[in-house]
């Protein structure tokens, strides 16, 4: 599969150096973010496939964080990591269009077939739409 880019957001920044820098050793286009603010800020700026957002940060938390990233990127697919084991959270992020869910501690292999997973279906919608606008224009 080719590289493709992901932001991690999570306020622990030693989890969040640690993730990224394996992700890296995966050939994959890694970058961080420590709270959801900055997060939003990268993604205006740079084009990112999937995220993986902590659901529990100071300031803006995840669900709030999710919502402005599927507000202004709704292709971007998004991952919610959380070190706290709440359905309610899981359910209202999945309604808001999270692409999944996972625990902390994450297993890396686990969250790099998920990352693919995300990315795959970012690439399928695409696709949908490259075709949807060249029957339009026929």
């Amino acid at each position: 599969m080719n590289s493709f880019s992901v932001l991690i957001v999570d306020d622990e920044k030693e989890f969040l150096e640690t993730l990224v820098k394996r992700l890296k050793k995966r050939k994959l286009d890694a970058k961080g973010a420590e709270n959801g603010e900055n997060a939003l800020k990268m993604l205006k700026h740079n084009t990112v496939d999937v995220v993986v957002l902590d659901v529990r940060m100071p300031g803006m938390d995840g669900i709030e964080t999710l919502r402005e990233i599927k507000n202004d990127f709704p292709l971007t697919e998004v991952v919610m990591l959380t070190g706290h084991a709440s359905m309610e959270v899981a359910v209202e992020g999945m309604e808001i269009g999270a692409f999944d869910y996972l625990m902390k501690p994450v297993d890396i292999d686990e969250l790099v077939y998920k990352l693919q997973d995300a990315y795959k279906k970012k690439l399928i919608q695409e696709e949908k739409i490259k075709n949807l606008e060249r029957l339009k224009g026929n």
